[in-house]
């Protein structure tokens, strides 16, 4: 037995060891009988399976999430009610959904998508979403085999057959036992917070309805065979067609092909998730299939073991199973990858591609040679070790994604395309400040939103409005700064992005929905998009001998990047892959409680800043009294971004968010000096958030009790204008 199989072996016992005989012995609601089924809630089983107190955390992540609601999961008897994501709560979901788009959608048929990945169950919920949705009368429409698509494919033909939005069952690059659904608008982009809210507001209705009324609150699904459920979902010529527009015209794939001959290839890391059976499809149809090598193409929920160690706990003091995701932008992930046996007898200048799951994020990283190391070190890229002559170079998106998009605009202005339009660079304020810098020197009009896609899709949302309505008129959008940005007339996407691996790009022609919507780029990231620049790129590389390493200095010379180095860190306050879920919830609120004592300290001095209750000498005597080692004479200000504190320096930037699906703290810093970069996000992330003398004198309790109201109105302030 492998060491693979005999990890999965234990963590399989351990789940069923947590699991009461009860639960284990009976789905509440059995997806195995074929005909109509119907679940009635009433006071007695509403309060057997707790889901007051459920509905309570659910809409605590829903005002928060960044992509979906997430939580764990039962990953064997995912009906177990005792977790934060399972079946019932998720038919809830979907019949509060459905309930809405029936009162906003009169007289015309709804359709929607449903799609997954390859987590736990996944095929489960959708089956169980499609069924519900069915009973309503509402069209999904599912893959052609029943199976997995990536969630930009999802999107992508939610928007191009005018459907009326999508579900997607997925949980990103987080842990195996974790999942979520990934809500998906009429135009493929995800919900926004207001969104969720809607439809939680629903459930409250019918759990109060199964409480107090004397017939309760029914649920019902379809036949597994019914007329308002197609499995007809198959995207890849459209897609291809797309992409041609985009980053597949044929000077790039004559790139690809040039190289090919001479002996260029790749890896492409599936980490078993989705993509496999879309890409090579998509890759086939472009004919550059034959540059890949595919790793991890097995669709498994386990990840084939990516992430999953045996480590401490959080206090230091039991050695347990801990799950660190599949997340390819944290270094100690890609180390569990095996790439120190897989790239043994791979070439110097080999590159390879790291996808998630669902297919939405891409991680670079190539072969390079020991010689190499102090260089890289100094750019700050991750690297690991493979032999005595070879290392395994790991550039975060912060260096990739400016490789990335500096080769594109190098290859928009010889295709003399480049000045037909302006360009418009979108992204998040944790976001490496040296794409910034690259961006304004190059002309691009940059607009900064707070964290997650969603944010990155509503400005391009209020970009198309405008694109719309005025055709001949200037596009002019705010940003989470309040700048107003004049976007020029007939603006066109260069890039929307952000740190954690997500991009896109948009074509030079609008794209056209079946029905006539217009859009200047899709609403969700593609790692098939982005990952056919990333092999151009690298093809371009082979031809010219060079390093993506080398690539990148030349950017920072040529352009005198000043925020060359960035870091991110995390700090998680329990352990995700707990399988006892009372000690799971218990664990997650404490270490919520310490997230959200150490993120309030920081929103409340922005917003005190903000409002006029202190200035910025005070600033830097409540930063000076809480971190006497630093030093803050050159901090220039503190400022609420939506959802974090940006604290901005004349020589560097520090972003300290709490997860908005998690007890987590992230931190981010972006600088000129790594040594003071890492420094002060490393004593400004693990501030315990007590409160103090001055903090206190300077900034009253009352304003404090005021804080999370005045945010809210801020980012609901910010989220309509334009809209």
């Amino acid at each position: 037995m492998s060491q693979l199989t005999e990890l999965k072996k234990r963590y399989f016992a351990s789940v069923r060891r947590h699991t009461p005989h009860n639960i284990q012995s009976k789905p509440i609601i059995s997806l195995s009988h074929s005909g109509k089924i119907e679940l009635t809630l009433n006071k007695k089983n509403v309060q057997e399976w707790q889901l007051e107190q459920w509905l309570q955390s659910y809409k605590k992540e829903a005002l928060v999430s960044t992509g979906g609601i997430r939580g764990a999961q039962n990953i064997l008897f995912y009906w177990d009610w005792r977790f934060p994501i399972h079946q019932l709560g998720v038919a809830l979901a979907t019949v509060g959904k459905a309930e809405i788009l029936k009162k906003r959608i009169k007289n015309r048929s709804i359709h929607k998508i449903a799609g997954r990945e390859v987590r736990y169950n996944s095929a489960e919920y959708v089956e169980l979403i499609a069924r519900i949705q069915a009973g309503f009368g509402i069209h999904t429409h599912l893959s052609k085999d029943g199976g997995t698509m990536p969630v930009w494919m999802a999107s992508f033909l939610i928007f191009m057959f005018d459907y009326n939005g999508g579900e997607y069952v997925t949980s990103s690059h987080a842990a195996s036992s974790k999942t979520a659904t990934k809500d998906l608008t009429e135009l493929g982009s995800q919900f926004l917070p207001e969104d969720s809210i809607a439809f939680v507001r629903e459930i409250e209705g019918f759990l109060k309805k199964a409480q107090h009324s004397r017939y309760g609150y029914t649920i019902c699904l379809s036949p597994k065979k019914s007329p308002y459920i197609h499995y007809d979902v198959d995207g890849i010529k459209l897609y291809t067609a797309y992409l041609r527009t985009t980053v597949a015209r044929p000077a790039t794939l004559a790139v690809i092909k040039k190289a090919s001959k001479k002996g260029f290839r790749i890896m492409f890391e599936l980490v078993g998730g989705c993509m496999y059976n879309t890409v090579s499809r998509l890759y086939g149809t472009l004919g550059i299939e034959e540059v890949v090598d595919w790793r991890h193409k097995k669709e498994d929920p386990f990840f084939h073991g990516i992430g999953k160690v045996p480590q401490f706990d959080v206090h230091g003091k039991k050695r347990k199973f801990f799950d660190l995701s599949c997340d390819a932008c944290l270094p100690e992930v890609v180390k569990t990858m095996g790439f120190d046996r897989a790239l043994v007898r791979k070439p110097i200048g080999y590159t390879v591609l790291i996808t998630d799951p669902d297919g939405d994020r891409l991680v670079m990283g190539q072969m390079e040679p020991k010689t190499r190391e102090t260089k890289l070190r100094d750019l700050g890229v991750a690297v690991i070790p493979i032999n005595s002559s070879k290392i395994f170079a790991i550039y975060h998106p912060t260096h990739s994604f400016l490789a990335l998009m500096d080769f594109n605009m190098q290859m928009l202005k010889r295709a003399g395309v480049w000045e037909k339009h302006p360009r418009v660079f979108i992204t998040t304020t944790p976001s490496s400040h040296s794409w910034i810098e690259w961006a304004k020197q190059n002309g691009l009009s940059v607009v900064l939103t707070p964290v997650g896609f969603k944010e990155l899709a509503l400005i391009i949302r209020k970009i198309e409005k405008q694109l719309t309505e005025n055709p001949n008129k200037e596009v002019v959008v705010q940003d989470i700064f309040g700048e107003k940005i004049n976007l020029g007339k007939s603006p066109r996407l260069f890039f929307a992005g952000e740190e954690s691996g997500g991009m896109i790009t948009g074509p030079e022609e609008l794209i056209m929905s079946r029905g006539g919507r217009i859009a200047i780029s899709m609403h969700e990231k593609s790692a098939g998009e982005m990952s056919v620049t990333a092999i151009w790129f690298s093809a371009h590389l082979f031809l010219e001998k060079k390093f993506i390493s080398e690539y990148i200095e030349e950017i920072y010379a040529q352009y005198g990047i000043q925020h060359c180095f960035y870091v991110r860190d995390d700090i998680t306050y329990y352990n995700e892959s707990e399988l006892d879920p009372i000690v799971l919830q218990k664990t997650k609120i404490d270490g919520e409680i310490i997230r959200d004592r150490i993120d309030f300290f920081y929103v409340s001095i922005a917003m005190a800043k903000r409002e006029g209750i202190v200035n910025i000498e005070n600033v830097r005597s409540i930063f000076g009294s809480a971190f006497p080692q630093l030093n803050f004479s050159c901090l220039q200000d503190i400022i609420f971004v939506g959802d974090a504190t940006f604290i901005l320096f004349a020589d560097m930037f520090i972003e300290i968010r709490k997860s908005g699906t998690d007890a987590k703290m992230r931190g981010y810093a972006s600088g000129n000096d790594l040594v003071r970069v890492k420094n002060f996000l490393n004593s400004f992330l693990h501030y315990n958030g007590t409160v103090f003398s001055l903090y206190a004198k300077l900034i009253s309790a009352k304003f404090r009790k005021q804080t999370p109201h005045k945010t809210r109105d801020f980012y609901k302030a910010y989220l309509s204008a334009g809209l």
